[in-house]
Order: structure tokens, then sequence, then C-alpha cells
């Protein structure tokens, strides 16, 4: 299992085919998404990576943060976010992954927070029918109507679906297909909605109900990225075609 990246939303557009069929897309964007921290089985009880992105200023952050990213010697950033890993697919820390850490083609899951949209009816926020139009309804034909019994059982159950906060929920998509990547700017165009407003926090993984197209690199592909002497692409290897034999130790050139 690899790690996923940590994006930001940037809007929608549109992709045009050979045939001239138009796709629509969402277009996220790597914001300078370095590993910050690994969590392994001894220590954590698990094993994941921590993953960073967005800009932040340093007075910003306290003294906690601040000691945190200074560890792992990169610039203190604004989301962070865990993703599980195998033991094998951990990335070094301060490595910045790049947008051809997914492939063309390849199905991903993504994560975001939804749309708020405050105080909703229960028709536009479950899907209700509403009351009769006539026939003794008055004033109140969009109520979602009884509530519950009378003397029993006297109360109103639980989540019954009624009048209340719509949105601002944790919403994930799966199976979207990766349409286009962009290693120099940094961006991934996937096919489709995204959950989410534009410039929110997106998380995006390999699917886990599609089996992975041959030449997806692992652990990853990032690059090793140096305080004073820049950037460095670091190796990756492709993941096994089905029914060959896992890839050895030994890791070719990126």
């Amino acid at each position: 299992m690899r790690s996923g990246v940590l994006a930001q939303k940037v809007g929608m557009t549109r992709l045009f085919t050979e045939a001239g069929e138009h796709v629509p897309v969402t277009v996220l964007r790597l914001a300078n998404c370095q590993v910050v921290g690994h969590r392994t089985k001894d220590k954590n009880g698990y094993v994941a990576l921590q993953l960073g992105a967005g800009a932040r200023k340093v007075q910003r952050a306290n003294r906690a943060d601040r000691g945190h990213f200074a560890v792992a010697k990169v610039e203190p950033k604004r989301k962070l976010a865990e993703f599980r890993v195998d033991d094998n697919a951990l990335i070094p820390v301060g490595a910045e992954i790049t947008a051809d850490h997914f492939v063309v083609g390849q199905y991903v899951d993504v994560t975001g927070t939804s749309t708020g949209k405050g105080w909703a009816g229960p028709m536009k926020r479950w899907n209700f029918a509403g009351l009769r139009a006539s026939h003794g309804v008055s004033i109140s034909h969009r109520s979602h109507g009884s509530t519950g019994g009378r003397q029993d059982p006297g109360k109103t159950f639980k989540n019954k679906k009624m009048a209340g906060h719509l949105g601002v929920d944790r919403v994930t998509t799966l199976n979207l297909k990766v349409m286009q990547t962009d290693v120099e700017r940094g961006l991934i165009l996937i096919e489709g909605a995204v959950p989410g407003v534009k410039g929110g926090w997106i998380l995006v993984r390999d699917a886990i109900k599609k089996k992975l197209p041959e030449g997806v690199p692992v652990p990853g592909k990032f690059k090793l990225v140096e305080a004073a002497q820049g950037a460095q692409e670091a190796p990756a290897t492709a993941a096994p075609a089905q029914g060959e034999a896992p890839a050895s130790e030994t890791k070719e050139g990126a």
C-alpha cells in the first residue's frame, strides 16, 4: 500500500479527447507536499507517513509545531495528514512528492470536506417529498411531518432525519480516474467532481477497489529536497505486473 498525497483544489475545467468529446475534470495542486514524519510499529503501533502541504508563517506556528518541523528540516506547513503505508513503502523525511506519483488512467479515491450550506430544511437536506399541496395542508408544505408517536414512545428517537446543518462533512468519492498530470506545475487532473470548495484540502490515494496499473512507481515519485543544494530526484520502482514476483530490494533510477 502506497502513500497518498495532500493536494489543494483549484477548480474545474474540461479536457478534449481525440474524438472531440469533452471530459469535465477537477484540477488539484500539490502545494509543496513533503514528508514531515514517520509512524513506526515499534513507537506508534502502526506504519504511516505524515505529510504536510501549503505555506505557513513561522510566527503563526506554536513552539511545539516549530520544533516538529525543525526536526524534519522542512518549512512550517499549513495542513498535515497521515497515510497508512506498508513497511517497504516509506518515503524519506523531507522528500517532496511530485504529481507523477499517480499515472494517467489510474483510479484514485479522494476525500474532502463538503461545501457548507448552512441550515437547510428536510426537503433539501434529506430529499423529502414534503407534504401535500392541498387538502388541508397550509403553511407547512415543506415540513418533515410527524417526528414520532404520542404517549408511546413519548420521545423523538436519535438520528431522526429533520431540518439542520447541511454540509461541512467528510466525504470520500471512490474510483475517480486520473486524466492528466503536470509535474512542473504540480497539477493533477481528475475526471469528475471532487468534494469541497475551491482552495479546500483534498486527500488523494490509490483506489482500494481497483488494481494498480502497470508502471505505478513504488514507493512513489518524489524529490529529495536539500536545504542548500536544491532538489534531486529520488529513485523509485514500478509496481510489479499481475502474476509477477515482487520487485527486489535494488531500486532502478526514476
